[in-house]
């Protein structure tokens, strides 16, 4: 059995997990899928949802497990996850990205962002204090869930259209060669991708060694396009369950 630790991306929460988490916990493992701080039910003001306080909310997750864990970020908290196993890279047993920033050391989002012609960021709404931003609906179903059926679409929106603070993505990435860079990875490369096309998730690959990609047939938002495709990648990220297999 892993313990996997599920990191919602930017202007999500928890529950986008929710058709991921039953096909991971079917197999007998451990799974938590935890709101960041200013998303879901952890309510706190735009100022307190910052890259510090998102990665301290997942080393104080990880922390709870005795056992070395499995991270899993979506799209903007690849950064995170990654600063997390600088911190405590023993307590990881692989990192996972969907679809999310791997950075290099001082890297941001935003600059990655930049560098990409997705189209996100052009359509963001950004408040007059530029404190937080938003997604209008109609950037929402273009540019991030074009691939996703209707009816799954207005049963998600509620799950994405939130204010989210522009700190995280402006936040320099702290990550090293003999902390982060040991850590095993996995990178979930999602090739309908609207948002982190797949020009700049191969950039991102490249910054590190990652031992495991896959492609996967699907825009940014796989957990609603295909959540039992990308349930099974999931799976692949578990030595445990690989040992299952090829013993079965």
């Amino acid at each position: 059995m892993s313990h996997y630790i599920l990191i919602h991306g930017a202007w999500e929460e928890a529950r986008a997990w929710d058709s991921i988490t039953p096909i991971l916990t079917a197999q007998g493992h451990s799974v938590k899928a935890i709101d960041l701080p200013g998303h879901g039910a952890n309510l706190v003001p735009i100022a307190d949802m910052t890259m510090e306080n998102y990665i301290n909310t997942v080393v104080d997750e990880v922390n709870k497990v005795t056992e070395p864990v499995i991270l899993v970020a979506h799209s903007m908290t690849g950064s995170v996850i990654s600063q997390v196993a600088e911190l405590i890279p023993e307590k990881i047993e692989r990192l996972v990205y969907v679809a999310a920033f791997l950075l290099a050391n001082g890297g941001t989002v935003l600059e990655a962002m930049q560098s990409d012609n997705g189209e996100f960021l052009p359509n963001i709404v950004f408040s007059e204090d530029q404190t937080y931003a938003t997604l209008p609906e109609e950037t929402l179903r273009h540019a991030g869930l074009h691939d996703v059926d209707e009816q799954v679409i207005r049963q998600v929106l509620p799950l994405v259209v939130q204010k989210q603070s522009t700190e995280p993505f402006m936040a320099k990435v702290t990550v090293s060669d003999s902390n982060f860079g040991k850590v095993p990875k996995t990178y979930i490369r999602t090739t309908l991708d609207r948002v982190t096309t797949s020009a700049l998730q191969d950039r991102m690959i490249a910054n590190w060694q990652v031992e495991v990609v896959h492609n996967l047939e699907a825009g940014h938002f796989p957990a609603f396009s295909v959540p039992e495709k990308l349930a099974e990648l999931l799976l692949l990220a578990s030595d445990s369950h690989q040992k299952q297999v090829v013993n079965g």
